[in-house]
Protein backbone atom coordinates (compact mmCIF):
# COMPACT_ATOMS: atom_id res chain seq x y z
CA UNK A 1 0.00 0.00 0.00
CA UNK A 2 1.36 3.40 -0.98
CA UNK A 3 2.18 5.96 1.69
CA UNK A 4 -0.66 8.33 0.82
CA UNK A 5 -3.14 5.56 0.05
CA UNK A 6 -6.21 5.23 2.25
CA UNK A 7 -6.56 2.12 4.42
CA UNK A 8 -8.94 -0.52 3.08
CA UNK A 9 -12.54 -0.25 4.24
CA UNK A 10 -13.42 -2.48 7.16
CA UNK A 11 -9.87 -2.76 8.46
CA UNK A 12 -9.83 -3.91 12.09
CA UNK A 13 -7.63 -1.82 14.39
CA UNK A 14 -6.34 -4.22 17.05
CA UNK A 15 -5.33 -3.39 20.60
CA UNK A 16 -1.97 -5.17 20.85
CA UNK A 17 -1.89 -4.79 24.64
CA UNK A 18 -4.83 -7.15 25.17
CA UNK A 19 -3.32 -10.08 27.09
CA UNK A 20 -3.55 -13.53 25.51
CA UNK A 21 -4.11 -16.74 27.42
CA UNK A 22 -3.59 -20.29 26.19
CA UNK A 23 -4.73 -23.73 27.35
CA UNK A 24 -3.35 -27.08 26.20
CA UNK A 25 -6.07 -29.64 25.48
CA UNK A 26 -6.05 -33.28 24.49
CA UNK A 27 -5.81 -34.15 20.81
CA UNK A 28 -9.27 -35.75 21.00
CA UNK A 29 -10.77 -32.28 21.61
CA UNK A 30 -9.30 -30.46 18.65
CA UNK A 31 -12.66 -28.88 17.81
CA UNK A 32 -12.21 -26.51 20.76
CA UNK A 33 -8.83 -25.28 19.52
CA UNK A 34 -8.29 -22.07 17.63
CA UNK A 35 -4.76 -23.10 16.69
CA UNK A 36 -2.90 -26.40 16.47
CA UNK A 37 0.79 -26.49 17.36
CA UNK A 38 3.34 -29.29 17.30
CA UNK A 39 6.16 -29.66 19.78
CA UNK A 40 8.58 -28.47 17.10
CA UNK A 41 6.64 -25.15 16.99
CA UNK A 42 7.12 -24.74 20.73
CA UNK A 43 10.80 -25.54 20.34
CA UNK A 44 11.18 -22.93 17.59
CA UNK A 45 9.43 -20.30 19.72
CA UNK A 46 11.62 -21.14 22.68
CA UNK A 47 14.79 -20.74 20.60
CA UNK A 48 13.57 -17.35 19.35
CA UNK A 49 12.93 -16.17 22.92
CA UNK A 50 16.42 -17.05 24.12
CA UNK A 51 17.44 -13.48 23.31
CA UNK A 52 15.52 -12.42 26.43
CA UNK A 53 18.02 -14.26 28.63
CA UNK A 54 15.29 -16.02 30.61
CA UNK A 55 15.23 -19.70 31.58
CA UNK A 56 11.87 -20.83 30.24
CA UNK A 57 10.47 -24.24 31.40
CA UNK A 58 9.97 -25.95 28.03
CA UNK A 59 9.63 -29.74 28.53
CA UNK A 60 12.54 -31.69 27.00
CA UNK A 61 12.22 -33.56 23.72
CA UNK A 62 11.78 -37.34 23.76
CA UNK A 63 12.48 -39.57 20.75
CA UNK A 64 11.47 -43.02 22.06
CA UNK A 65 8.11 -43.60 23.72
CA UNK A 66 6.77 -40.18 22.86
CA UNK A 67 3.34 -41.64 22.00
CA UNK A 68 2.71 -43.19 25.42
CA UNK A 69 -0.46 -41.94 27.04
CA UNK A 70 1.26 -41.10 30.34
CA UNK A 71 4.03 -39.23 28.58
CA UNK A 72 1.56 -37.21 26.48
CA UNK A 73 -0.38 -36.22 29.61
CA UNK A 74 2.82 -35.19 31.37
CA UNK A 75 4.00 -33.19 28.36
CA UNK A 76 0.63 -31.47 28.16
CA UNK A 77 1.06 -30.23 31.74
CA UNK A 78 4.59 -29.08 30.98
CA UNK A 79 3.57 -27.14 27.86
CA UNK A 80 0.68 -25.53 29.75
CA UNK A 81 3.11 -24.36 32.42
CA UNK A 82 5.42 -23.04 29.71
CA UNK A 83 2.60 -20.99 28.17
CA UNK A 84 1.56 -19.69 31.58
CA UNK A 85 5.07 -18.39 32.25
CA UNK A 86 5.16 -16.60 28.88
CA UNK A 87 1.69 -15.05 29.02
CA UNK A 88 2.17 -13.75 32.59
CA UNK A 89 5.43 -11.97 31.68
CA UNK A 90 4.42 -8.44 30.65
CA UNK A 91 7.23 -7.94 28.13
CA UNK A 92 7.16 -11.44 26.60
CA UNK A 93 3.38 -11.50 26.25
CA UNK A 94 3.47 -8.27 24.19
CA UNK A 95 6.28 -9.25 21.84
CA UNK A 96 5.62 -10.09 18.19
CA UNK A 97 6.98 -13.65 18.45
CA UNK A 98 4.42 -14.68 21.10
CA UNK A 99 1.54 -12.84 19.41
CA UNK A 100 2.20 -14.64 16.11
CA UNK A 101 2.49 -17.99 17.87
CA UNK A 102 -0.81 -17.65 19.75
CA UNK A 103 -2.81 -15.56 17.26
CA UNK A 104 -1.45 -16.15 13.73
CA UNK A 105 -4.63 -14.91 12.04
CA UNK A 106 -4.28 -11.35 13.34
CA UNK A 107 -0.47 -11.18 13.40
CA UNK A 108 0.58 -12.83 10.16
CA UNK A 109 1.74 -9.64 8.40
CA UNK A 110 5.39 -8.61 8.09
CA UNK A 111 5.27 -5.18 9.74
CA UNK A 112 8.90 -4.39 9.01
CA UNK A 113 8.26 -4.86 5.29
CA UNK A 114 5.14 -2.71 5.48
CA UNK A 115 7.07 0.04 7.25
CA UNK A 116 9.84 -0.06 4.63
CA UNK A 117 7.30 0.34 1.86
CA UNK A 118 5.73 3.32 3.58
CA UNK A 119 9.09 4.97 4.26
CA UNK A 120 10.24 4.40 0.67
CA UNK A 121 7.13 6.15 -0.64
CA UNK A 122 7.83 9.03 1.72
CA UNK A 123 11.41 9.46 0.46
CA UNK A 124 10.19 9.93 -3.10
CA UNK A 125 8.75 13.30 -2.06
CA UNK A 126 11.52 14.10 0.44
CA UNK A 127 14.84 13.23 -1.25
CA UNK A 128 17.07 14.98 1.31
CA UNK A 129 16.66 12.08 3.80
CA UNK A 130 18.47 8.76 3.57
CA UNK A 131 18.07 5.51 5.53
CA UNK A 132 21.26 4.29 7.22
CA UNK A 133 19.91 1.06 8.78
CA UNK A 134 16.74 -0.32 10.37
CA UNK A 135 16.76 -0.40 14.17
CA UNK A 136 15.19 -3.80 14.56
CA UNK A 137 12.92 -4.41 17.55
CA UNK A 138 14.32 -1.60 19.72
CA UNK A 139 10.76 -0.83 20.86
CA UNK A 140 8.02 -3.01 22.31
CA UNK A 141 5.25 -2.10 19.86
CA UNK A 142 4.52 -4.57 17.08
CA UNK A 143 3.19 -1.95 14.64
CA UNK A 144 5.84 0.70 15.26
CA UNK A 145 9.20 0.50 13.49
CA UNK A 146 12.40 2.55 13.74
CA UNK A 147 15.11 3.46 11.23
CA UNK A 148 18.42 5.25 11.65
CA UNK A 149 18.51 8.23 9.29
CA UNK A 150 20.85 10.93 8.02
CA UNK A 151 20.57 14.10 5.96
CA UNK A 152 22.46 13.88 2.67
CA UNK A 153 24.23 17.22 3.07
CA UNK A 154 24.99 16.45 6.76
CA UNK A 155 26.20 12.84 6.69
CA UNK A 156 27.62 12.80 10.24
CA UNK A 157 24.40 13.81 11.93
CA UNK A 158 22.20 10.88 12.95
CA UNK A 159 18.45 10.93 13.30
CA UNK A 160 15.83 8.30 14.08
CA UNK A 161 12.65 7.83 12.08
CA UNK A 162 9.60 6.19 13.68
CA UNK A 163 6.68 4.85 11.66
CA UNK A 164 3.45 3.69 13.35
CA UNK A 165 0.13 2.29 12.20
CA UNK A 166 -3.22 3.46 13.57
CA UNK A 167 -4.57 2.03 16.82
CA UNK A 168 -8.05 1.24 18.20
CA UNK A 169 -8.33 4.61 20.03
CA UNK A 170 -8.06 6.78 16.92
CA UNK A 171 -11.16 8.99 17.07
CA UNK A 172 -9.90 12.09 15.25
CA UNK A 173 -11.08 12.75 11.72
CA UNK A 174 -8.43 12.25 9.02
CA UNK A 175 -8.14 15.99 8.47
CA UNK A 176 -7.76 16.86 12.17
CA UNK A 177 -5.38 13.95 12.67
CA UNK A 178 -3.01 15.08 9.91
CA UNK A 179 -3.14 18.73 11.08
CA UNK A 180 -2.24 17.77 14.66
CA UNK A 181 0.60 15.48 13.57
CA UNK A 182 2.10 18.28 11.47
CA UNK A 183 1.69 20.63 14.46
CA UNK A 184 4.03 18.56 16.67
CA UNK A 185 7.34 20.09 15.39
CA UNK A 186 6.10 23.47 16.66
CA UNK A 187 5.81 22.18 20.23
CA UNK A 188 8.64 23.67 22.31
CA UNK A 189 9.08 22.68 25.94
CA UNK A 190 12.22 22.11 28.04
CA UNK A 191 10.96 18.63 29.00
CA UNK A 192 9.61 17.46 25.62
CA UNK A 193 11.96 15.82 23.12
CA UNK A 194 11.60 17.92 20.01
CA UNK A 195 10.22 16.55 16.74
CA UNK A 196 12.29 17.51 13.68
CA UNK A 197 9.78 16.45 11.04
CA UNK A 198 6.28 14.92 11.07
CA UNK A 199 3.77 13.86 8.44
CA UNK A 200 0.79 11.53 8.28
CA UNK A 201 -1.79 9.98 5.98
CA UNK A 202 -5.11 8.27 6.65
CA UNK A 203 -3.50 5.05 7.89
CA UNK A 204 -0.18 5.91 9.59
CA UNK A 205 2.23 8.59 10.75
CA UNK A 206 5.94 9.18 10.29
CA UNK A 207 8.13 11.31 12.58
CA UNK A 208 11.86 12.13 12.68
CA UNK A 209 13.82 13.11 15.79
CA UNK A 210 17.49 13.46 16.68
CA UNK A 211 19.16 10.19 17.68
CA UNK A 212 20.42 10.19 21.28
CA UNK A 213 23.41 7.93 21.92
CA UNK A 214 22.71 7.84 25.67
CA UNK A 215 19.28 6.39 25.17
CA UNK A 216 16.22 6.59 27.39
CA UNK A 217 15.69 6.63 31.14
CA UNK A 218 15.06 2.89 31.00
CA UNK A 219 18.46 2.40 29.33
CA UNK A 220 20.06 4.29 32.23
CA UNK A 221 18.27 2.19 34.86
CA UNK A 222 19.05 -1.14 33.16
CA UNK A 223 22.54 -0.17 31.91
CA UNK A 224 21.48 -1.12 28.37
CA UNK A 225 22.59 -0.11 24.89
CA UNK A 226 19.93 1.89 23.00
CA UNK A 227 20.27 -0.04 19.71
CA UNK A 228 19.80 -3.52 21.24
CA UNK A 229 16.44 -5.33 20.88
CA UNK A 230 13.84 -4.61 23.54
CA UNK A 231 13.77 -8.21 24.84
CA UNK A 232 17.51 -8.30 25.26
CA UNK A 233 17.69 -4.96 27.05
CA UNK A 234 14.91 -5.23 29.60
CA UNK A 235 13.67 -8.80 30.09
CA UNK A 236 16.43 -10.04 32.36
CA UNK A 237 18.76 -7.22 33.47
CA UNK A 238 22.13 -8.34 34.77
CA UNK A 239 22.35 -5.65 37.41
CA UNK A 240 19.42 -4.30 39.43
CA UNK A 241 20.14 -0.91 40.95
CA UNK A 242 17.92 2.10 41.44
CA UNK A 243 18.84 5.74 40.92
CA UNK A 244 20.11 8.11 43.58
CA UNK A 245 17.60 10.09 45.59
CA UNK A 246 18.45 13.42 43.96
CA UNK A 247 18.01 11.94 40.49
CA UNK A 248 14.65 10.51 41.52
CA UNK A 249 13.50 13.88 42.82
CA UNK A 250 14.72 15.88 39.80
CA UNK A 251 13.52 13.50 37.10
CA UNK A 252 10.19 12.99 38.83
CA UNK A 253 9.57 16.75 39.12
CA UNK A 254 10.47 17.34 35.46
CA UNK A 255 8.13 14.59 34.27
CA UNK A 256 5.25 15.86 36.41
CA UNK A 257 5.75 19.40 35.10
CA UNK A 258 5.47 18.36 31.46
CA UNK A 259 2.44 16.17 32.19
CA UNK A 260 0.71 19.12 33.83
CA UNK A 261 1.59 21.31 30.83
CA UNK A 262 0.02 18.85 28.37
CA UNK A 263 -3.16 18.37 30.40
CA UNK A 264 -3.55 22.14 30.82
CA UNK A 265 -3.34 22.45 27.02
CA UNK A 266 -6.01 19.78 26.61
CA UNK A 267 -3.57 17.46 24.86
CA UNK A 268 -4.11 13.81 25.90
CA UNK A 269 -1.01 11.72 26.62
CA UNK A 270 -1.50 8.47 28.58
CA UNK A 271 1.74 6.78 27.41
CA UNK A 272 4.21 7.40 30.23
CA UNK A 273 6.84 4.74 30.91
CA UNK A 274 10.62 4.71 31.28
CA UNK A 275 11.25 4.01 27.57
CA UNK A 276 9.30 7.13 26.60
CA UNK A 277 11.57 9.44 28.61
CA UNK A 278 14.72 10.54 26.81
CA UNK A 279 17.78 11.61 28.82
CA UNK A 280 19.67 14.72 27.78
CA UNK A 281 22.32 15.29 30.44
CA UNK A 282 20.41 15.85 33.69
CA UNK A 283 17.19 16.65 31.90
CA UNK A 284 14.30 14.31 31.14
CA UNK A 285 12.37 14.88 27.92
CA UNK A 286 9.09 13.22 27.07
CA UNK A 287 8.74 11.17 23.85
CA UNK A 288 5.95 9.92 21.59
CA UNK A 289 3.30 12.62 21.89
CA UNK A 290 1.87 11.27 18.64
CA UNK A 291 0.77 7.97 20.25
CA UNK A 292 -2.48 9.37 21.62
CA UNK A 293 -3.29 10.97 18.24
CA UNK A 294 -2.69 7.63 16.49
CA UNK A 295 -4.94 5.91 19.02
CA UNK A 296 -2.26 3.48 20.20
CA UNK A 297 -2.86 1.55 23.45
CA UNK A 298 -0.64 2.32 26.46
CA UNK A 299 2.20 0.10 27.68
CA UNK A 300 0.48 -0.42 31.06
CA UNK A 301 -3.06 -0.77 29.72
CA UNK A 302 -3.41 -4.39 30.82
CA UNK A 303 -2.61 -3.14 34.37
CA UNK A 304 -4.81 -0.08 34.83
CA UNK A 305 -7.76 -1.58 32.93
CA UNK A 306 -8.21 -3.83 35.99
CA UNK A 307 -9.11 -0.87 38.23
CA UNK A 308 -12.38 0.93 37.57
CA UNK A 309 -11.34 4.09 39.44
CA UNK A 310 -8.54 4.73 36.91
CA UNK A 311 -10.86 5.94 34.18
CA UNK A 312 -9.43 9.28 32.98
CA UNK A 313 -6.25 10.03 31.04
CA UNK A 314 -4.91 12.11 33.93
CA UNK A 315 -5.43 9.23 36.38
CA UNK A 316 -3.78 6.93 33.82
CA UNK A 317 -0.73 9.21 33.67
CA UNK A 318 -0.56 9.35 37.48
CA UNK A 319 -0.78 5.56 37.73
CA UNK A 320 1.94 5.14 35.07
CA UNK A 321 4.06 7.69 36.95
CA UNK A 322 3.84 5.39 39.99
CA UNK A 323 5.26 2.53 37.90
CA UNK A 324 8.05 4.81 36.64
CA UNK A 325 8.89 6.02 40.16
CA UNK A 326 9.04 2.42 41.40
CA UNK A 327 11.41 1.52 38.57
CA UNK A 328 13.66 4.53 39.27
CA UNK A 329 13.73 3.67 43.00
CA UNK A 330 14.31 -0.09 42.91
CA UNK A 331 15.81 -0.64 39.44
CA UNK A 332 13.03 -3.02 38.33
CA UNK A 333 9.26 -2.95 37.79
CA UNK A 334 6.90 -4.13 40.57
CA UNK A 335 6.18 -7.86 40.62
CA UNK A 336 2.45 -7.21 40.83
CA UNK A 337 0.07 -4.32 41.30
CA UNK A 338 -1.38 -3.28 43.69
CA UNK A 339 1.70 -3.47 45.90
CA UNK A 340 1.02 -4.62 49.47
CA UNK A 341 4.33 -3.55 50.97
CA UNK A 342 7.25 -1.58 49.55
CA UNK A 343 10.93 -2.50 50.06
CA UNK A 344 13.19 -0.03 51.88
CA UNK A 345 13.61 3.18 49.84
CA UNK A 346 16.17 6.02 49.99
CA UNK A 347 13.52 8.21 51.63
CA UNK A 348 10.11 7.78 53.21
CA UNK A 349 8.91 10.58 50.95
CA UNK A 350 9.40 8.20 48.00
CA UNK A 351 7.31 5.52 49.72
CA UNK A 352 4.57 8.10 50.40
CA UNK A 353 4.27 8.86 46.67
CA UNK A 354 4.33 5.15 45.77
CA UNK A 355 1.59 4.40 48.29
CA UNK A 356 -0.57 7.15 46.81
CA UNK A 357 -0.34 5.58 43.32
CA UNK A 358 0.31 1.81 43.58
CA UNK A 359 -1.16 0.68 46.92
CA UNK A 360 -4.39 -1.30 47.27
CA UNK A 361 -6.17 1.72 48.70
CA UNK A 362 -5.06 3.99 45.83
CA UNK A 363 -6.11 1.51 43.14
CA UNK A 364 -9.45 0.99 44.89
CA UNK A 365 -10.31 4.63 45.68
CA UNK A 366 -8.61 6.48 42.81
CA UNK A 367 -5.43 8.37 41.92
CA UNK A 368 -4.32 11.80 43.17
CA UNK A 369 -4.10 14.63 40.64
CA UNK A 370 -0.82 15.71 39.05
CA UNK A 371 -1.01 19.01 40.97
CA UNK A 372 -1.34 17.05 44.22
CA UNK A 373 1.79 15.01 43.42
CA UNK A 374 3.74 18.22 42.74
CA UNK A 375 2.84 19.45 46.22
CA UNK A 376 4.13 16.32 47.99
CA UNK A 377 7.41 16.68 49.97
CA UNK A 378 9.41 14.56 47.50
CA UNK A 379 8.99 17.10 44.68
CA UNK A 380 7.89 20.38 46.28
CA UNK A 381 11.43 21.48 47.21
CA UNK A 382 13.04 20.69 43.82
CA UNK A 383 14.26 23.82 42.00
CA UNK A 384 14.10 23.68 38.20
CA UNK A 385 16.44 26.02 36.32
CA UNK A 386 15.53 26.47 32.68
CA UNK A 387 15.39 29.50 30.43
CA UNK A 388 13.34 27.89 27.65
CA UNK A 389 9.76 29.13 27.51
CA UNK A 390 7.11 26.49 26.70
CA UNK A 391 5.24 27.03 23.42
CA UNK A 392 2.50 24.91 21.95
CA UNK A 393 -0.28 26.74 20.13
CA UNK A 394 -3.29 24.59 19.28
CA UNK A 395 -6.13 26.18 17.27
CA UNK A 396 -9.54 26.27 18.96
CA UNK A 397 -11.09 23.92 16.42
CA UNK A 398 -8.40 21.31 17.02
CA UNK A 399 -8.75 21.72 20.80
CA UNK A 400 -12.41 20.80 20.49
CA UNK A 401 -11.51 17.78 18.35
CA UNK A 402 -8.96 16.71 20.99
CA UNK A 403 -11.56 17.06 23.75
CA UNK A 404 -14.03 14.83 21.92
CA UNK A 405 -11.32 12.26 21.12
CA UNK A 406 -10.23 12.27 24.77
CA UNK A 407 -13.78 11.58 25.92
CA UNK A 408 -14.07 8.70 23.44
CA UNK A 409 -10.78 7.19 24.65
CA UNK A 410 -11.96 7.36 28.26
CA UNK A 411 -15.36 5.89 27.32
CA UNK A 412 -13.74 2.88 25.64
CA UNK A 413 -11.55 2.38 28.72
CA UNK A 414 -14.59 2.44 31.02
CA UNK A 415 -16.41 -0.09 28.83
CA UNK A 416 -13.39 -2.39 28.81
CA UNK A 417 -13.07 -2.12 32.61
CA UNK A 418 -16.74 -2.98 32.98
CA UNK A 419 -16.35 -6.09 30.83
CA UNK A 420 -13.26 -7.18 32.76
CA UNK A 421 -15.11 -6.67 36.05
CA UNK A 422 -18.07 -8.78 34.87
CA UNK A 423 -15.76 -11.50 33.55
CA UNK A 424 -13.88 -11.55 36.86
CA UNK A 425 -17.13 -11.97 38.81
CA UNK A 426 -18.23 -14.78 36.51
CA UNK A 427 -14.87 -16.51 36.87
CA UNK A 428 -15.01 -16.28 40.66
CA UNK A 429 -18.55 -17.67 40.68
CA UNK A 430 -17.56 -20.57 38.43
CA UNK A 431 -14.50 -21.30 40.54
CA UNK A 432 -16.59 -21.26 43.72
CA UNK A 433 -19.31 -23.39 42.13
CA UNK A 434 -16.75 -25.94 40.98
CA UNK A 435 -14.98 -26.26 44.33
CA UNK A 436 -15.03 -29.55 46.24
CA UNK A 437 -16.99 -28.04 49.11
CA UNK A 438 -19.71 -26.79 46.79
CA UNK A 439 -19.94 -30.18 45.08
CA UNK A 440 -20.58 -31.85 48.45
CA UNK A 441 -23.26 -29.28 49.29
CA UNK A 442 -24.97 -29.86 45.96
CA UNK A 443 -24.94 -33.64 46.51
CA UNK A 444 -26.54 -33.24 49.95
CA UNK A 445 -29.20 -30.91 48.57
CA UNK A 446 -29.89 -33.32 45.72
CA UNK A 447 -30.42 -36.18 48.19
CA UNK A 448 -32.78 -34.10 50.30
CA UNK A 449 -34.71 -33.03 47.24
CA UNK A 450 -34.94 -36.64 46.09
CA UNK A 451 -36.30 -37.73 49.50
CA UNK A 452 -38.81 -34.92 49.57
CA UNK A 453 -39.97 -35.72 46.04
CA UNK A 454 -40.43 -39.40 46.86
CA UNK A 455 -42.43 -38.63 50.00
CA UNK A 456 -44.65 -36.17 48.16
CA UNK A 457 -45.31 -38.78 45.47
CA UNK A 458 -46.21 -41.42 48.08
CA UNK A 459 -48.60 -38.99 49.83
CA UNK A 460 -50.25 -38.09 46.54
CA UNK A 461 -50.79 -41.72 45.52
CA UNK A 462 -52.08 -42.61 48.99
CA UNK A 463 -54.66 -39.86 48.74
CA UNK A 464 -55.72 -41.04 45.28
CA UNK A 465 -56.09 -44.62 46.49
CA UNK A 466 -58.16 -43.51 49.48
CA UNK A 467 -60.51 -41.55 47.21
CA UNK A 468 -60.93 -44.49 44.85
CA UNK A 469 -61.61 -46.85 47.77
CA UNK A 470 -64.28 -44.57 49.22
CA UNK A 471 -65.96 -44.11 45.86
CA UNK A 472 -66.05 -47.88 45.34
CA UNK A 473 -67.76 -48.69 48.71
CA UNK A 474 -70.34 -45.91 48.48
CA UNK A 475 -71.85 -44.64 51.74
CA UNK A 476 -71.41 -47.92 53.64
CA UNK A 477 -68.68 -48.23 56.21
CA UNK A 478 -65.81 -50.66 55.66
CA UNK A 479 -66.16 -54.17 57.03
CA UNK A 480 -64.49 -54.66 60.40
CA UNK A 481 -64.02 -57.44 62.93
CA UNK A 482 -66.04 -57.00 66.14
CA UNK A 483 -63.10 -57.78 68.33
CA UNK A 484 -60.79 -55.41 66.57
CA UNK A 485 -60.63 -51.62 66.48
CA UNK A 486 -61.59 -49.65 63.44
CA UNK A 487 -59.20 -50.66 60.70
CA UNK A 488 -56.84 -47.93 59.56
CA UNK A 489 -57.53 -46.53 56.13
CA UNK A 490 -54.90 -45.44 53.71
CA UNK A 491 -54.56 -42.32 55.84
CA UNK A 492 -52.80 -44.56 58.34
CA UNK A 493 -50.27 -45.32 55.71
CA UNK A 494 -50.05 -41.61 55.03
CA UNK A 495 -49.47 -40.95 58.71
CA UNK A 496 -46.79 -43.62 58.74
CA UNK A 497 -45.21 -41.97 55.76
CA UNK A 498 -45.17 -38.66 57.61
CA UNK A 499 -43.66 -40.22 60.70
CA UNK A 500 -41.00 -41.85 58.55
CA UNK A 501 -40.22 -38.46 57.09
CA UNK A 502 -39.77 -36.97 60.54
CA UNK A 503 -37.40 -39.81 61.46
CA UNK A 504 -35.30 -39.02 58.35
CA UNK A 505 -35.63 -42.42 56.74
CA UNK A 506 -33.72 -42.69 53.53
CA UNK A 507 -36.12 -43.38 50.66
CA UNK A 508 -34.67 -44.22 47.29
CA UNK A 509 -35.96 -42.00 44.54
CA UNK A 510 -36.93 -43.68 41.28
CA UNK A 511 -37.81 -42.38 37.88
CA UNK A 512 -41.34 -43.87 38.06
CA UNK A 513 -44.11 -41.63 39.44
CA UNK A 514 -46.76 -44.36 39.94
CA UNK A 515 -45.18 -46.07 42.98
CA UNK A 516 -47.67 -46.78 45.76
CA UNK A 517 -47.18 -45.86 49.39
CA UNK A 518 -46.41 -49.41 50.45
CA UNK A 519 -43.80 -49.92 47.77
CA UNK A 520 -42.21 -46.58 48.56
CA UNK A 521 -41.94 -47.45 52.22
CA UNK A 522 -40.68 -50.92 51.45
CA UNK A 523 -37.82 -49.48 49.47
CA UNK A 524 -36.21 -48.02 52.58
CA UNK A 525 -32.54 -48.80 52.78
CA UNK A 526 -32.59 -49.60 56.53
CA UNK A 527 -35.66 -51.61 57.39
CA UNK A 528 -34.77 -52.41 61.00
CA UNK A 529 -34.18 -48.79 61.93
CA UNK A 530 -37.75 -47.55 61.31
CA UNK A 531 -39.16 -46.76 64.79
CA UNK A 532 -42.42 -45.57 63.24
CA UNK A 533 -43.67 -49.17 62.92
CA UNK A 534 -45.85 -50.12 65.87
CA UNK A 535 -45.10 -53.05 68.09
CA UNK A 536 -45.98 -56.45 66.65
CA UNK A 537 -45.76 -55.34 63.04
CA UNK A 538 -43.64 -57.76 61.07
CA UNK A 539 -41.91 -56.36 57.95
CA UNK A 540 -42.38 -58.37 54.76
CA UNK A 541 -41.75 -57.59 51.17
CA UNK A 542 -44.43 -55.17 49.90
CA UNK A 543 -47.58 -56.99 48.89
CA UNK A 544 -50.25 -54.39 49.75
CA UNK A 545 -51.67 -52.22 52.47
CA UNK A 546 -52.43 -55.18 54.77
CA UNK A 547 -48.78 -55.44 55.65
CA UNK A 548 -48.80 -51.98 57.26
CA UNK A 549 -51.04 -53.00 60.22
CA UNK A 550 -51.20 -56.40 61.99
CA UNK A 551 -55.00 -56.32 62.46
CA UNK A 552 -55.99 -55.13 58.99
CA UNK A 553 -58.69 -57.60 57.74
CA UNK A 554 -57.54 -59.88 55.02
CA UNK A 555 -60.82 -59.65 53.12
CA UNK A 556 -60.64 -55.89 53.07
CA UNK A 557 -57.17 -56.19 51.68
CA UNK A 558 -58.41 -58.59 49.01
CA UNK A 559 -61.19 -56.18 48.09
CA UNK A 560 -58.77 -53.35 47.80
CA UNK A 561 -56.49 -55.56 45.76
CA UNK A 562 -59.34 -56.37 43.39
CA UNK A 563 -60.07 -52.69 43.06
Amino acid sequence: MAFMEKPPAGKVLLDDTVPLTAAIEASQSLQSHTIVRRYSDFDLLNNSLQIAGLSLPLPPKKLIGNMDREFIAERQKGLQNYLNVITTNHILSNCELVKKFLDPNNYSANYTEIALQQVSMFFRSEPKWEVVEPLKDIGWRIRKKYFLMKIKNQPKERLVLSWADLGPDKYLSDKDFQCLIKLLPSCLHPYIYRVTFATANESSALLIRMFNEKGTLKDLIYKAKPKDPFLKKYCNPKKIQGLELQQIKTYGRQILEVLKFLHDKGFPYGHLHASNVMLDGDTCRLLDLENSLLGLPAFYRSYFSQFRKINTLESVDVYCFGHLLYEMTYGRPPDSVPVDSFPPAPSMAVVAVLESTLSCEACKNGMPTISRLLQMPLFSDVLLTTSEKPQFKIPTKLKEALRIAKECIEKRLIEEQKQIHQHRRLTRAQSHHGSEEERKKRKILARKKSKRSALENSEEHSAKYSNSNNSGSGASSPLTSPSSPTPPSTSAALGLSKRCKERDICITSTSSTSTTTSSSLASCEHRDTCPALISGCEWHEPRGLAQLHPEFPKRNFEESQNL
